[in-house]
């Protein structure tokens, strides 16, 4: 129910900053003058703000939704040898990568998982699951928060951003221009917008956001196998190479996972991806960031 009423603020609060926005810019309408057609300068307009705005919204807010989503603890003060090994690991590695402290905290889920989030890559934050702590040896966990730091080094989360505010652009625009352009041609609607012009609008953005995902998908597996160099590199190689196999052999034991579908991309890992559901998977498969980190090696 959190999840429900945090996904629905979030919306409420993208639609009230994007139409502020487009007031402030006077784009009031996409329409031409005439009414019939479409003023393409105001729709590119319309769809950036709308687009990166929801985007950017998400990513200034990732960390406080994070925290939420995920029962996320952070650590103040380090209340036990396990705290205080975690904090100073992150604090030695972070400062290996030329980054500022991340915030550190826990997340209570049995799976072995750990995520990285935030706006800023000197503002971020690293969590782990209690699982990972309690299960992987010190020398997996650490290059696994070796991985997240890479994450925050490298500016991923920035990165899949803009690029993900770029694609919803392209996707509301070009839909627009197929669904006034079939309103039109099919339904023969000469006056403003009717009813084809919604719908196929609709169906033209599940199809075109369908096609963009791809390309977002493969950039984040391709920042994966760049987060596992930089574990390889802040940790060890094999520690690394020994965080993947683990968390591979906990794969086909299946499981289960609990972290939220909008953190997966910030993961170490997201499940098990096969055939065509490989296109739109987050992370690349398990044996292949073994098999890269080995040939690297």
């Amino acid at each position: 129910m959190m999840r429900i009423g945090l996904f629905l603020l979030t919306n409420l609060a993208v639609i009230l900053v994007a139409s502020l926005v487009l007031n402030i810019l006077g784009v009031g309408s996409y329409l031409d003058a005439s009414g019939s057609g479409l003023n393409l300068t105001n729709l590119l307009i319309f769809c950036a703000v709308f687009g990166m705005t929801g985007s950017l919204f998400s990513l200034f807010i990732s960390k406080w939704m994070a925290k939420r989503a995920t029962g996320t603890r952070i650590i103040e003060q380090p209340r036990n040898a396990q705290e205080q090994w975690l904090v100073q690991t992150v604090k030695r590695l972070a400062d290996k990568a030329g980054i500022g402290m991340p915030e550190v905290g826990i997340f209570p889920a049995q799976e072995s998982n750990a995520f990285a989030t935030g706006w800023n890559r000197n503002e971020a934050l690293v969590a782990v699951s209690q699982g990972l702590l309690d299960r992987f040896s010190q020398q997996e966990a650490e290059a696994v928060l070796a991985h997240e730091i890479g994450h925050v080094a490298n500016g991923d989360m920035i990165t899949l951003s803009l690029i993900q505010g770029v694609v919803n652009t392209f996707v509301m625009f070009f839909a627009r221009i197929i669904g006034s352009t079939v309103d039109r041609v099919v339904f023969k609607n000469e006056e403003g917008h009717g009813i084809g012009f919604y719908i196929v609008t609709f169906i033209a953005e599940m199809v075109l956001g369908i096609l963009a995902s791809i390309i977002v998908m493969k950039f984040s597996r391709w920042r994966e196998f760049r987060a596992d160099a930089a574990g390889a590199t802040l940790a060890s190689r094999q520690g690394m190479i020994g965080a993947l196999a683990r968390l591979k052999a906990e794969q086909d034991a299946r499981i289960q996972s609990s972290m939220p579908d909008s953190l997966y991309a910030f993961g170490i890992s997201s499940g098990a991806k096969q055939s065509l559901a490989a296109l739109f998977s987050s992370h690349p498969p398990l044996e292949d960031r073994i098999r890269a980190l080995q040939s690297a090696a």
